[in-house]
């Protein structure tokens, strides 16, 4: 705890503006108050960016601007398709000011809870593979600095701001842990269910094809089980099977919010 708090801190001081790298999926539970209130206190310009905008619907993405946008400027960015990031370019050099002036390096720090796609927003900003990525937590094991062009560098870190090891729902939603290392694999799977008959039931019928109409998130589990033939011996709905490909279909980006 002691260690992320030094390299965000370090981060913080050595960069001219810094990008609060956030999952559009689940703004407020993926932006850090802490980090934004320091950031404000000490006058650092910061952008937040909504990453992964393509997993969520326009109505969520435009609901969670009108409420980002009031503590900093607010970018939608989509790492898969680059969207959004001629955008996000855009804003870092208008945000830059005299540094631009100066024609000297701008440096933007990255900062964000893991797997919330850093290196991916960093690779869509350059236009090419440089900040190295991967589906598996953690991929970026120190601090780099990459070029972006255009006078622009960024300093890439490492998931600094840990998440409570013992909130394992919230590092299933966001691909922290897969199916194969989530202990409560079923309760993940339930809350992804929870979340989709919420804010897109659509998308749990056409892909498992299945109607729901009042049933509890159980009951669809169920049903998906039923309808896919995930069955055990005795005809008894295989729960942890369904539940495995909830999971993947969720963390592959299958299944849209």
């Amino acid at each position: 705890m002691a260690s992320y708090k030094m390299l965000v801190k370090d981060v913080i001081h050595k960069a001219d503006i810094l990008l609060e790298i956030v999952d559009a999926r689940f703004p407020q539970e993926t932006r850090n108050s802490h980090v934004e209130d320091d950031l404000i206190r000490m006058g650092k310009p910061f952008i937040i960016v909504l990453n992964k905008c393509d997993l969520v619907s326009k109505k969520s993405l435009d609901k969670a601007k009108s409420s980002l946008s009031t503590i900093a400027p607010t970018v939608f960015v989509s790492g898969k398709d680059k969207s959004g990031t001629t955008i996000l370019r855009h804003k870092i050099m208008e945000l830059a000011g005299i540094n631009k002036l100066k024609g000297g390096d701008i440096l933007v720090g990255c900062l964000g809870y893991p797997n919330v796609g850093k290196s991916s927003v960093i690779n869509g900003v350059t236009g090419r593979h440089r900040a190295g990525t991967s589906s598996i937590s953690g991929h970026t094991k120190g601090v780099q600095l990459v070029n972006a062009g255009s006078n622009i560098k960024f300093i890439d870190t490492p998931g600094v701001i840990p998440f409570d090891e013992h909130d394992e729902c919230m590092q299933g939603l966001l691909g922290i842990k897969d199916a194969t290392h989530l202990k409560d694999t079923l309760g993940v799977a339930l809350k992804m269910v929870e979340i989709l008959c919420s804010e897109n039931k659509a998308a749990l019928e056409s892909l498992y094809n299945v109607t729901i109409e009042e049933q509890d998130a159980y009951e669809v589990i169920e049903l998906i089980g039923q309808k896919s033939n995930f069955l055990k011996k005795k005809g008894e709905i295989d729960e942890m099977r369904v539940s495995w490909k909830i999971i993947d279909d969720w963390q592959k980006g299958i299944l849209v919010v």
